[in-house]
């Protein structure tokens, strides 16, 4: 199972490639980091759950708007620079999912904690995404 996927080849081969041909250095972009989420769903609303490890609840941004989702932060691992190492898998840099959900939100009501790395974030459905149960009168 894959927990993280570091994404640092978007344009590495061209700068790679050009580095070569002009002999220059260009400064180096941070990878991106990509946070696993699991999303549930029940008629009230949504349950976004994310690992965060090490991320520190100031430090993460969540926007809600419409019916999208939007998580950012920065895994900062501990990092000894003068250690050598041979052999490093932490993630380590800025993160952002983006999640779009069938139903509009009422973000007013949404709440997120944070408890040994693991977000949650409960976003109900706005009132009108919500199914209404409509009593039948006989007459």
């Amino acid at each position: 199972m894959m927990m993280y996927m570091r994404m640092p080849y978007g344009r590495w081969m061209m700068r790679r490639w050009l580095d070569r041909a002009l002999n220059e250095e260009w400064p180096e972009e941070s990878p991106t980091v990509w946070v696993p989420v699991d999303v549930r769903v029940n008629d009230e609303g949504y349950e976004i759950t994310a690992l965060v490890p090490g991320v520190k609840p100031e430090e993460l941004q969540i926007q809600i708007q419409d019916n999208t989702v939007t998580l950012q932060g920065e895994l900062k691992p501990e990092h000894d620079e003068k250690a050598t190492y041979i052999l490093q898998e932490l993630p380590r840099g800025r993160f952002m999912r983006v999640i779009h959900l069938p139903d509009e939100l009422d973000s007013a009501a949404a709440d997120a904690s944070l408890k040994d790395g693991v977000l949650t974030l409960r976003v109900p459905k706005a009132a009108a995404a919500r199914p209404r149960t409509i009593k039948v009168v006989a007459r």
